[in-house]
């Protein structure tokens, strides 16, 4: 994978096209603002790309409630509420 480069927000807007010309050509880019990173810029087939899931990740949580409560438990809820 090509090195990412570098920009600050000025240097970035001056250099548009030719950031976007390397990021059709598989370079990605970041923009910082006061040396901070605030954007990036990059190749589309990067966001087609699968991501892999992290155990962090929502889907690692699957199924780890069963059991907790019932059906019954919400309807019991849902009901006590009107009266």
């Amino acid at each position: 994978m090509p090195r990412t480069k570098t920009y600050g927000a000025e240097e970035a807007r001056q250099n548009l096209p030719r950031i976007l010309e390397d990021a059709h050509n598989g370079q990605r880019a970041i923009i910082t603002r006061h040396g901070r990173p605030y954007a990036a810029i990059v190749p589309v087939e990067d966001e087609k790309k699968p991501r892999k899931r992290s155990a962090n990740s929502i889907l690692a949580l699957w199924g780890s409630g069963k059991g907790l409560w019932t059906e019954q438990d919400s309807i019991t809820t849902q009901r006590a509420e009107w009266d």
